[in-house]
């Protein structure tokens, strides 16, 4: 059956070994990139390697919670003028190393794309999912607690320090969201897709040439299609142990995943992206 599969960061790594996975399924995949140009070529090869496909594709800087905004709407419109659901979303843009870590809206850029964009992408497209939609939020094996005065961008981090806090927050707001929508909205997963794989980040970060993209890519597609995934909201899957396993302690706490849900609700709200992010709760 032909799904609807909204994937950001599509333009090289493991994002587009997931989406040449996808559409060699049938799939539709709506494809998210930062850059049009390249944007506009991945396509073309998708389109070209998978002469079935059916691509659409989506501009946005995700360190800019403002185009985050304008992603959505744009998704949101077409899909209702189609009368489609969003059947998939997989947040699997992110970075770790950049040149400027501070955003012109004053927060941690690498926050800014690994936690808060994928937040606020998942809660504005609340309205085309349903009960069956899932949402695959990418985490990492390395997860260490979160400064919540970093989070909002008055404190600075290292590179590493920053990638780990960003990767442990995304997995926290995935449990705390995932089991409240359990019943009335998408099931809601965080997924290491396995260390140190060959992407242009894992090469950036460690000088490495990394593993097989194809094996992060096979579990983004498992947990965005498998039945194995049906009933695993709120639940964090480990690839490296290639089974659902414990998370940071932290994303166990109730207590510290709401302070970290209401932190990155305030910082929607200070932007004038609060009240559109409502969740859409039955």
């Amino acid at each position: 059956m032909n799904k609807t599969i909204l994937l950001t960061g599509a333009t090289d790594g493991i994002g587009l070994e997931t989406a040449k996975m996808l559409l060699a399924q049938g799939h539709t995949v709506l494809l998210h990139g930062r850059n049009q140009d390249k944007l506009n070529n991945v396509q073309s090869a998708l389109n070209e390697q998978y002469p079935q496909a059916s691509t659409v594709t989506y501009v946005a800087d995700l360190s800019d919670m403002a185009q985050v905004q304008t992603l959505a709407q744009s998704v949101l419109s077409d899909l209702q003028q189609a009368d489609k659901v969003l059947d998939v979303l997989i947040n699997n843009a992110g970075v770790y190393k950049l040149a400027d870590i501070t955003t012109k809206e004053g927060l941690d850029a690498r926050f800014a794309v690994n936690t808060i964009a994928p937040y606020l992408l998942t809660k504005l497209l609340l309205p085309v999912m349903n009960v069956q939609s899932r949402v695959v939020n990418v985490s990492s094996a390395a997860q260490s607690s979160v400064n919540f005065e970093s989070l909002v961008g008055n404190k600075p981090l290292s590179d590493s320090a920053a990638y780990a806090q960003s990767k442990l927050a995304i997995t926290m707001w995935s449990r705390h969201l995932g089991l409240a929508l359990k019943g009335a909205g998408p099931l809601v997963i965080s997924v290491n897709p396995k260390s140190l794989l060959g992407s242009k980040m894992v090469k950036d970060a460690y000088g490495l040439d990394g593993g097989d993209l194809k094996l992060g890519a096979d579990i983004f597609c498992r947990a965005a299609l498998s039945d194995e995934f049906k009933d695993s909201t709120g639940l964090y899957f480990d690839n490296d142990a290639e089974r659902f396993a414990p998370p940071h302690p932290d994303a166990l706490n109730n207590a510290k995943n709401q302070q970290l849900v209401d932190t990155l609700d305030s910082v929607l709200a200070q932007l004038k992206l609060g009240n559109a992010a409502a969740y859409y709760l039955s």
